[in-house]
């Protein structure tokens, strides 16, 4: 093993536990003690399938996640581990991922607009790959990192997105005077990158990016540049319910580079999956703190329960989420148990009080809710970590891993090295109480609902 991850850092549990299973074995302890702050269990082996899926699909890319999307210590040692880059936005991101020892060529300092004071610390610390897609930022660049190998960031003139006003990167008729420009400042241009997000699902505004991407290598070609890197971006979906499956994006991806950049052209093609990588892989789990009974006959009142999920809850919950219920019936007990059939209200939930994001959602059909209860939310691996260690003054929610000892099997035998011995894997397992018996029994809303009350 690379010694970036090992069986300290996560429970190993047997094949054939799920993500619920852990968190209801979690409620149940909590269930007996005070403490009731929210949550997340991650299943790492999901994250395992995710890139051994994404190495088959798309087998010239090589990823570079992006520590903004969760820079979770177990996701980042994981994905070291795997061998994968890291696309970091800022200082602070950069130092997290070499904390743990990732070396600095792979490392994408990745944001088109950086502090002078950040890059001097790239610099430091031999960081030299990043972006740039106007003079300001070049300038920036020259002065403070002499050694930078810099990819041209560009957009391509493909249909609008969803925030046009927020899309970095040049049009092409820009391109070859910013070329001209890091030319007679000695900036080393060795690439291309651009990032589509969500456009990218599209045939057409891909295939026109890479195009684009083309036409502007061979600009730097004629200028005299040793052009052999291009970053094809983000905006891969992270679960299976989108228009789009996975392996139908990657085959339109493995088109338009075979079209472009031929296999054998000697270009390098690196991506930045976040979503993909991580939603699936990761449950949050919050208690109701308060609740507010609207009368129906009460002026303006649709008669919702205003359920409080209280501390802390997450910066953004998806606005689409499906969550299951469990109710906490006797504190006694020490354990979840299922939420039985009743009658459903038309509910709200609401975050910590204060916080600007603190409508999550509205319209919700939920049953009677109690203080202590909890609300299971699935999908939650994305933009979803807090940046800080505190979040309005409450500790940033704990993080629990799990792998199965078949994924950790898997990585070994990835990475080449030879698997553990049966009994020896065997004792490391943690044989959790089997949550899958009441699978047929657990209340489960339709989607937007929360996965489980306590």
């Amino acid at each position: 093993m690379n010694g970036y991850l090992n069986e300290s850092n996560f429970l190993m549990v047997e094949e054939g536990f799920t993500t619920r299973d852990l968190l209801e074995n979690l409620l149940g302890e909590l269930c007996q003690e005070s403490d009731q702050q929210a949550f997340f269990v991650a299943d790492l082996g999901d994250v395992v399938k995710k890139h051994l899926r994404f190495l088959k699909a798309l087998p010239r890319v090589k990823p570079y996640f992006p520590v903004k999307c969760n820079g979770s210590e177990g996701v980042i040692r994981l994905l070291a581990e795997l061998g994968a880059g890291f696309a970091c936005a800022n200082k602070a991101e950069i130092t997290r991922v070499q904390g743990i020892g990732v070396p600095a060529d792979r490392i994408f300092y990745s944001s088109p607009c950086k502090q002078v004071a950040h890059i001097r610390y790239a610099a430091k610390h031999g960081v030299q790959l990043m972006t740039f897609d106007n003079e300001v930022e070049l300038s920036k660049v020259a002065r403070s990192h002499p050694r930078a190998r810099m990819l041209l960031g560009i957009t391509a003139d493909s249909g609008p997105c969803a925030h046009p006003s927020l899309t970095f990167g040049t049009k092409l008729k820009s391109c070859r005077h910013l070329l001209e420009a890091a030319k007679e400042q000695a900036v080393q241009v060795v690439g291309i990158s651009f990032h589509l997000g969500s456009c990218g699902l599209e045939s057409q505004a891909f295939t026109q990016a890479v195009a684009t991407a083309q036409l502007v290598f061979d600009m730097g070609t004629e200028l005299g540049y040793q052009m052999h890197l291009l970053d094809i971006g983000g905006g891969l979906p992270g679960t299976e319910d989108t228009r789009a499956r996975f392996e139908e994006i990657a085959a339109m991806v493995n088109s338009a580079l075979d079209l472009y950049f031929p296999d054998g052209s000697g270009v390098e093609v690196v991506a930045r999956p976040g979503r993909f990588y991580v939603t699936s892989a990761f449950t949050f789990a919050v208690s109701i703190a308060a609740l507010e009974e609207v009368p129906m006959e009460q002026p303006g009142s649709d008669g919702r329960w205003d359920s409080g999920t209280g501390p802390p809850v997450c910066p953004s919950i998806p606005r689409a989420l499906s969550f299951l219920l469990f109710q906490r019936r006797s504190p006694a007990a020490g354990r979840a148990s299922p939420c039985p059939e009743h009658p459903s209200h038309s509910s709200s939930l609401r975050g910590p009080p204060g916080h600007a994001e603190d409508r999550i959602a509205d319209g919700l059909e939920l049953p009677e809710l109690h203080v202590g209860d909890w609300l299971l939310f699935g999908n939650m691996g994305a933009y979803t970590m807090p940046g800080s260690s505190q979040l309005g003054g409450c500790p940033q929610p704990h993080v629990t891993y799990a792998m199965s000892c078949v994924a950790w099997k898997a990585i070994q035998l990835f990475q080449g090295k030879p698997p553990q011995a049966e009994e020896d894997r065997e004792s490391l397992c943690i044989p959790l109480s089997c949550g899958w018996e009441m699978a047929e029994t657990l209340c489960v809303p339709p989607v937007f609902a929360p996965t489980g009350i306590i």
